[in-house]
């Protein structure tokens, strides 16, 4: 296989200590054809040395740049690796590497972006989170026309073209916004079923207030700031 038709996993971790080793021996033990790396965003706990001691692949970040800036840093790799795919695998063990092989298989039928939905088959219930994901879907359709069922959901692949985009321009972080921003540009987005785990260990930084301020973020960019985006 040439290593543009190979497909890079992005681990981006901060503070995962509890986390690290199973996702990525998980990860190794079944899919063991796929590349990875563990992009430590600079963490405060053992992380990166979990990482050293066990010899994984790692981006080590020396200070803390946020999800953006470290998702970026990690497609900035795969770019400048040659790879054909990327996709998004966060570090907290919610996403299965079993799905991985699916959302390929969807991306070769001529997608830019996989999404690994946990609604194409199941039903949202009313709980804050998802009535803010309900909102998000309804901003993104409202000013794109298209229908995502799961436009929260982190698991997401990229076509060659995308992580060009990802990795060479300012503002693109992995979020519903510059999803919704990439299809009002062109990008064609596919969703295959996907299950999503519960945390195994740690702390997740979306608490409720942190949860809904993200929500409110999302829906004034995708609904205003969208449309005044400028490629860089």
């Amino acid at each position: 296989m040439e290593l543009t038709d190979k497909v890079l996993v992005v681990i981006p971790a901060y503070n995962e200590e509890a986390n690290i080793e199973t996702v990525v021996e998980e990860l190794v033990s079944k899919c063991p054809d796929l590349d990875y790396i563990v992009v430590n965003d600079g963490s405060r706990d053992q992380t990166a040395k979990i990482c050293r001691e066990k010899g994984y692949n790692l981006l080590d970040l020396p200070v803390n740049l946020g999800l953006a800036g470290c998702f970026q840093a990690g497609m900035k790799y795969a770019w400048n690796k040659g790879y054909g795919y990327a996709i998004q695998f966060d570090g907290d063990g919610q996403h299965r590497p079993e799905f991985i092989r699916a959302m390929k298989e969807k991306m070769d039928e001529g997608y830019e972006i996989v999404i690994g939905s946990r609604f194409i088959h199941g039903k949202k219930d009313y709980s804050m989170r998802m009535i803010g994901s309900r909102l998000i879907g309804a901003a993104i359709f409202l000013t794109t026309g298209v229908k995502v069922t799961d436009p929260t959901s982190g698991m997401r692949m990229f076509n060659r073209k995308m992580i060009g985009e990802f990795a060479l321009n300012l503002n693109y972080g992995p979020e519903p916004d510059t999803v919704s921003y990439l299809l009002k540009q062109g990008a064609g987005i596919g969703e295959v079923p996907v299950e999503i785990m519960e945390r195994a260990g740690g702390e997740s930084y979306l608490k409720p207030v942190v949860a809904a301020k993200y929500m409110i973020r999302m829906l004034i960019s995708i609904l205003l700031i969208q449309n005044f985006r400028k490629r860089s």
